[in-house]
């Protein structure tokens, strides 16, 4: 199972999807049956990057929400939200649509000073969207000029965000502190794409 992700490609027309598929395309070639998750900007919006993307069938198609809507300004200052749940929702929208295989994903940080209730919230606007696997993790600092971390969050706090993301019908939520985007990645696809759900801890 391969992740792929890449640096933001602002300088090139098509942001950067034309190479996703390609990449999908070539790992599929040099090794057939290897799964394979991309790890996609927004593309600024534009659809039909998002559908590049999407005709080379990865399967996961992975958006990063990042953190709440309240910080996105200190976190997030070039992208957008509603944005971001756009291409969350029309990547499902192209999925139910065609009966294509594509799992869709998104992940958030956490401890940068979100509140329990704006973190339900985004995990109601994800379930809305059509996401299908979530994850959560704990916000590290990268360097002294990146945003700094609040407070470390507790596990048993990362175990009630994923109960309640499963009761809000996301049907596999990674939560814990040393969970990445990619976390599980295989396991969460095949295990969705043989039609179960994650078994409640």
């Amino acid at each position: 199972f391969a992740v792929v992700t890449s640096v933001n490609r602002d300088d090139l027309p098509d942001g950067g999807a034309a190479h996703f598929a390609s990449t999908i395309r070539q790992i599929r070639r040099l090794n057939p049956g290897c799964g394979v998750e991309v790890l996609i900007p927004d593309f600024c919006g534009d659809p039909q990057a998002l559908q590049t993307v999407l005709d080379a069938e990865p399967e996961v198609l992975n958006h990063t929400l990042e953190t709440v809507p309240p910080l996105y300004r200190e976190m997030r200052p070039q992208a957008d939200y509603r944005r971001s749940l756009m291409v969350l929702g029309r990547a499902r929208q192209w999925a139910d649509a065609t009966g294509a295989r594509v799992k869709v994903k998104t992940g958030i940080m956490v401890g940068v000073g979100e509140t329990l209730d704006e973190v339900t919230e985004l995990m109601r606007d994800a379930a809305r969207a059509g996401t299908q696997v979530l994850t959560i993790g704990q916000y590290l600092q990268p360097s002294h000029r990146h945003h700094p971390v609040i407070r470390y969050v507790e596990p048993a706090e990362f175990d009630r965000m994923a109960e309640i993301g499963r009761e809000l019908g996301i049907d596999w939520v990674e939560s814990g502190p040393m969970v990445r985007s990619s976390y599980h990645a295989r396991e969460q696809s095949e295990t969705l794409a043989g039609g179960q759900g994650q078994a409640a801890e």
